[in-house]
């Protein structure tokens, strides 16, 4: 079965990938539409929601042939890496066949509304709130730093239902239409001068009673488990072969400038090189566990801490192999604006999805059993003034 996979996949994949990077989203939806035609997206989810219904291994041949090949994912990660196992783990049955197959099919662009101006990395201390209303709930606030908002068609946000209990209970999860009335997206510009994630606000949206992902005041136990799958996707990408700050693409340029025997340059080629691998081998042990069936919990901290390591080691190395072509470029040289901006936009590997002091953090309190810090507000109602 494997090795018939694997050929099929192969030839698809040779005659429909592109081989350089695609920037419209409408051909990018295209493309996702036909790899799930072909039987090539949701390969390990369950057939009657739209996936193939196979296995890890067969997973694993098809991610190791796309690395050939530029396929069009970045819209889709959130709605496949972080929504779907989401809703595969908590959603109803109508949410599954409501929502999956379009999520597939690319149909559908998911955003994840978590963060919030004034909670920073402490999600639990978000203020949006949902009121009940009838049968349904009415939803006003603020999330920040949302990726894909300026296009998503839905996201899955989080609110607070009862400021009257401890800030971790009174929190539900919803899934919510991003072009219902009332919701405002913002889109924002970071260093590298690129639009990547937006300010949200929402003003008296309505949300049905079927939106609610799991239980109401269950959507902590929702978010840890989203926050888990997110944590695996983002240690789970690997480096493309022309990323300029990787491995391959440094060494090349080592070469080129001829300092490629340079002692220092040996060397942080050979930390970054490491780094790549080691990074790589630990995201696809998590990410064959969590599909096999495993929780991953908070071990999936360690994939993302390592995955932010990486970044912060490939930018460094940069400017001793580059030169000044890390910091300042020719206008008309595009190879020179591309290593900029991946130096520029390393240390959002360290923040976006949880910074690095918050996956130490919370290894050393759920994994190695070390004494947590003190939280004077984890037993204290929400609703209660705090110094």
């Amino acid at each position: 079965m494997t090795d018939d996979f694997t050929a099929r996949a192969a030839a698809w994949l040779a005659e429909h990938a592109p081989r350089e990077p695609v920037t419209d989203l409408a051909e990018a939806r295209r493309f996702q539409a036909a790899l799930h035609d072909a039987g090539f997206a949701g390969i390990t989810w369950p057939a009657e929601y739209g996936g193939q219904g196979l296995t890890e291994t067969e997973q694993h041949a098809f991610d190791e042939l796309a690395q050939q090949y530029q396929l069009p994912g970045k819209p889709f990660l959130i709605g496949l890496g972080m929504v779907g196992p989401t809703l595969l783990d908590l959603g109803t049955a109508e949410q599954k066949r409501r929502f999956l197959r379009p999520m597939l099919r690319g149909e559908e662009i998911w955003c994840q509304l978590f963060s919030e101006p004034g909670a920073g990395s402490d999600v639990a201390g978000l203020t949006t709130r949902a009121r009940r209303d009838g049968d349904g709930w009415v939803l006003d606030g603020q999330k920040v730093w949302t990726s894909r908002a300026e296009y998503a068609e839905w996201g899955a946000v989080l609110a607070r239902t009862d400021p009257g209990v401890p800030k971790h209970r009174g929190i539900t999860m919803f899934v919510i239409d991003m072009r219902s009335p009332g919701v405002q997206v913002r889109p924002l510009r970071d260093m590298t001068g690129a639009i990547r994630f937006s300010e949200v606000f929402f003003d008296g949206v309505r949300l049905p009673a079927d939106a609610v992902v799991g239980t109401a005041g269950g959507g902590w136990d929702a978010a840890l488990r989203m926050l888990g799958h997110e944590r695996i996707t983002i240690s789970d990408r690997r480096v493309p072969r022309d990323h300029p700050a990787s491995h391959a693409a440094l060494a090349a340029l080592a070469r080129a400038r001829g300092i490629a025997g340079d002692r220092r340059v040996r060397r942080r080629l050979a930390e970054v090189y490491r780094a790549e691998r080691l990074t790589e081998l630990l995201a696809a042990r998590l990410a064959q566990e969590a599909r096999a069936g495993r929780p991953i919990g908070p071990r999936g901290s360690a994939g993302k801490l390592a995955a932010g390591r990486l970044a912060r080691l490939s930018a460094d190395a940069v400017p001793d192999i580059a030169g000044h072509d890390a910091l300042a470029w020719d206008p008309g040289d595009a190879a020179g604006a591309r290593l900029a901006a991946a130096v520029l936009d390393a240390p959002s590997a360290r923040i976006a999805g949880g910074t690095d002091e918050i996956q130490r953090q919370i290894i050393g309190d759920r994994v190695l059993g070390l004494p947590r810090e003190p939280s004077p507000d984890r037993d204290v109602p929400f609703s209660e003034p705090r110094a």
